[in-house]
C-alpha cells in the first residue's frame, strides 16, 4: 500500500468535526430538537419542497420513521468519520435522484435533487440551528458564522453547490430575503404543520402519559420562533413580545433539560454516533 492510500485511508477515518466543533457544541444541545422542528415548519413553505414531501406521503405518513431518519443522518454527518458521512451523504443523494415532484402551479415534473431544493433544506435546517443556538446564548454572531462555515462542506456532500452556500449570517439573511417571494403556504404544509403538532401515539401514550401535551407544546415553540414573515404566512399572531416570551420558553426549557442526565436526555441516535466515535 502506497503512502497515498494511507493518507486517504487516515482522511476517510478521521472525525468530520473536532470535538471542539462550532457543529458538535450546538448539535448536542438540548434545544436542537425545537431547532429541528422550526427547520421542518419553515421547509414546508417553499411549494416545490412541500409538493414532493406530500407526493410521497407528506409528513403524515410515519413522521416518527421521517424524524427518526432525519435524526440519524445529522448524527451522522456530525460525530461519524469522513467515510461514513460520506456513505450517509451518498445515500440521501440516491433517494433525491429518484424521486420526483410536481410543481402546484405549473404542473412541472422535477427531481429533488434540485441544488435549488438542497439548498433551500439546507439553509433551513442551519438558519433554525443558529437561531435557536443563538437564543439561549450558546453562541454569539461571531459563533454563528463559525459554524455557517462549518456546514459548507455537508452541503457540498448532498449536492449542494459550494459557491451558493452561505457562510455567515448576512449571507443567510440574504438568501432568505431573495427566496421569500417564492414561498406559499400550500394546503398541504398547513396539513403537515397540524400533522407535527399531533403525531400519532399509542393510545396508552396518549392518555397514560403527558407526551402529547409535551409534543403539541414543543411544536407550538417550534413555530414561535419562526421569523415573523414565516409565522404571517402560518397565520399566526406576530405580537411585538412573541420572539421575548418565546426566547425565554426555550431557555427555560434548555435549564431544564440540562438537568437531565445525558444518558436519558440524548436520543438513541447521538448515544450510537458517540458509542461508534468511541469505538
Amino acid at each position: 500500500m502506497d503512502a497515498g492510500t494511507d493518507d486517504a485511508g487516515e482522511a476517510g477515518a478521521a472525525a468530520m468535526f473536532a470535538p471542539d466543533s462550532v457543529t458538535r457544541l450546538i448539535h448536542e444541545d438540548p434545544v436542537f430538537a425545537v431547532a429541528g422542528l422550526r427547520a421542518l415548519l419553515l421547509q414546508a413553505l417553499h411549494p416545490r419542497a412541500m409538493a414532493a414531501v406530500a407526493a410521497h406521503g407528506g409528513f403524515e405518513a410515519d413522521p416518527w420513521g421521517r424524524l427518526t431518519r432525519t435524526t440519524e443522518f445529522v448524527a451522522t454527518m456530525t460525530w461519524g468519520t469522513v467515510d461514513e458521512a460520506g456513505r450517509a451523504a451518498a445515500r440521501v443523494r440516491g433517494i433525491h435522484r429518484k424521486l420526483r415532484g410536481t410543481d402546484p402551479f405549473t404542473g412541472e415534473e422535477y427531481r429533488l435533487d434540485q441544488p435549488d431544493l438542497l439548498l433551500w433544506v439546507h439553509c433551513c435546517e442551519v438558519g433554525s440551528f443558529v437561531d435557536l443556538a443563538r437564543r439561549v446564548g450558546l453562541v454569539d454572531r461571531d459563533g454563528a458564522a463559525a459554524y455557517l462555515q462549518e456546514q459548507v462542506r455537508p452541503a457540498v456532500m448532498v449536492g449542494v453547490r459550494e459557491a451558493d452556500v452561505p457562510r455567515d449570517l448576512r449571507q443567510l439573511d440574504e438568501y432568505f430575503r431573495t427566496v421569500r417571494p417564492q414561498l406559499a403556504l400550500l394546503p398541504e404544509a398547513a396539513a403537515g404543520a397540524r400533522a407535527l403538532a399531533v403525531p400519532p401515539m399509542p393510545g396508552w401514550v396518549q392518555w397514560l402519559t403527558p407526551a402529547r401535551v409535551a409534543w403539541g407544546g414543543l411544536t407550538g415553540l417550534a413555530l414561535s420562533t419562526l421569523p415573523r414573515w414565516a409565522r404571517r404566512m402560518y397565520r399566526l399572531p406576530g405580537l411585538p413580545t412573541t420572539d421575548l416570551v418565546a426566547t425565554t420558553t426555550v431557555r427555560t426549557l434548555r435549564t431544564v433539560a440540562l438537568t437531565v442526565p445525558a444518558s436519558v436526555r440524548e436520543g438513541p441516535a447521538l448515544r450510537a454516533a458517540r458509542e461508534r466515535e468511541a469505538a
